[in-house]
């Protein structure tokens, strides 16, 4: 952070390729759908006010290393409601030894997502740098 001015991070966008396909299982995943622009655009919105929106490119989609984190309170619970609504998870809910819980799963355009819970943790692990070491 600097003197000038504070960065706060809410919004993410993904690729995708079927749009109606998206946005079927962002909406399966718990999201709030906020914007409806087809076949291009979609806005979504989660309980905590973070949005998350899809936009659609011609395939392929180029593959990456990044993955979109939904942090949830119980990893299971949410990971067997997301089953049951018929949605597929590449892994199961299992303890990371950087002290999260995380489960994967794709969605339509292949975007890799992680229901997760972090608690304290994902601020404030044993292992946080002190806010003094700048």
């Amino acid at each position: 952070m600097t003197d000038e001015f504070s960065l706060d991070f809410n919004q993410v966008t993904v690729p995708c390729i079927d749009y109606e396909a998206s946005v079927e299982f962002y909406k399966k995943l718990g999201l709030r759908q906020i914007v409806d622009s087809p076949p291009r655009y979609a806005r979504f919105e989660t309980a905590a006010g973070s949005t998350f929106s899809i936009h659609r490119v011609d395939p392929p989609v180029q593959s990456s290393d990044i993955s979109v984190y939904f942090e949830v309170e119980d990893v299971d619970a949410a990971v067997q409601a997301l089953i049951a609504k018929g949605l597929e998870f590449d892994t199961k809910a299992q303890n990371q030894n950087w002290l999260w819980r995380e489960a994967y799963l794709s969605d339509p355009a292949g975007n890799r997502l992680c229901i997760y819970y972090a608690g304290k943790n994902r601020r404030h692990p044993p292992w946080r740098v002190p806010d003094d070491a700048e």
